[in-house]
């Protein structure tokens, strides 16, 4: 199953590198990202897909220092349907 989310984060290096780990530790694949840089922040949109429930990992991501949001973005009529 595929799943969109929006990861807001300070704006440190290493930050964006902890978010990856923690999609790759929990099991998810990523298959597309979009970084955007904002006043002393930044906006990261993922796309993901796993079996797993999408909690999962957004619970863990919240949790991670510097993350401010993270937020799962509901998915289209047009593929829930076909799913």
């Amino acid at each position: 199953m595929n799943h969109n989310l929006e990861v807001t984060m300070a704006q440190r290096p290493e930050v964006v590198e902890r978010v990856l780990r923690v999609v790759r530790h929990r099991g998810f694949t990523l298959t597309h990202m979009n970084m955007r840089l904002g006043e002393g922040s930044v906006s990261l949109s993922l796309s993901v897909s796993s079996e797993r429930a999408i909690e999962l990992l957004s619970n863990q991501l919240t949790k991670l220092v510097d993350v401010t949001g993270c937020h799962v973005l509901p998915q289209p009529m047009s593929q829930s349907a076909s799913a």
